[in-house]
């Protein structure tokens, strides 16, 4: 096993594992938690379902509500540094 596992793959192993892992993750979420996606067969029979709030509340989860209040800036404190004039470079 040792000449097959090189250390200069290990960068690839980790950067694969990580995507699987998110596309696992999205996966399993769709399936579980989609309004759309109809797993059992009760669900199935109705071809329009009226989930209107179940759509919304799958839409708008926690995270997105958290960062609809954050401000769109990647360094706060940079921009703030920058964009503040100072007192005595005014006069």
């Amino acid at each position: 096993m040792g000449r097959w596992l090189k250390p200069d793959v290990y960068p690839l192993i980790a950067a694969m594992s990580f995507v699987t892992g998110m596309c696992v993750f999205q996966l399993t979420r769709n399936v579980f938690m989609n309004p759309d996606v109809r797993v059992s067969k009760s669900n199935r029979q109705s071809a329009v379902l009226d989930n209107a709030d179940e759509g919304q509340r799958y839409s708008q989860h926690a995270f997105r509500r958290f960062l609809s209040t954050q401000r769109p800036e990647v360094f706060p404190a940079l921009n703030r540094f920058f964009s503040e004039s100072s007192s005595a470079g005014d006069k």
